[in-house]
């Protein structure tokens, strides 16, 4: 793969987290969104069953407000995430770490992306998987959960 594809490839795939977090962030928002609309236009037959109702969209609401500023936040994280890297051999916040078993992208915890059709998985430098990689060369090995894995790649 040329340097412009590598490049290429990491722009795809920062631009599907973006993609993916502000989905997230924005079912977060409609859910907030319908929950206090469903609070003020219903009304109870009692004025106990009412306030009770209005409690429940409250806790509700505050759910989705708390996962909301974890996405903005993830968005946040990812406006600082490197599109172009200058190429090194380790793993790091915007490369991409091709192993005998998987692709992982070094950005936000987000799970399995797909850019192209192929799947990487995004992962963050604070997840237990990157620390276990953290260090390590292209040709290396290192363990997670018992499983062996062999950098390969690092760009």
């Amino acid at each position: 793969m040329t340097t412009k594809q590598r490049t290429v490839l990491k722009q795809q795939l920062l631009g599907e987290c973006r993609r993916v977090q502000q989905q997230k962030a924005d079912t977060a928002r409609q859910a907030m969104l319908a929950l206090e609309e469903s609070a003020l236009e219903t009304q109870g037959s009692t004025e106990d069953t009412f306030e009770s109702f209005r409690e429940t969209c409250q806790l509700q609401r505050d759910l989705f407000a708390r996962q909301l500023d974890e996405a903005l936040t993830g968005l946040q994280a990812l406006r600082r995430v490197p599109e172009a890297r200058s190429p090194k051999d380790q793993p790091g916040v915007g490369t991409v770490v091709v192993t005998s078993a998987q692709r992982f992208y070094i950005a936000l915890s987000l799970g399995e992306i797909s850019v192209e059709g192929e799947p990487y998985f995004a992962i963050s430098a604070f997840s237990p998987l990157y620390q276990a990689m953290a260090g390590c060369r292209v040709g290396d090995t290192f363990s997670f959960r018992g499983r062996p894995y062999r950098i390969e790649d690092v760009f």
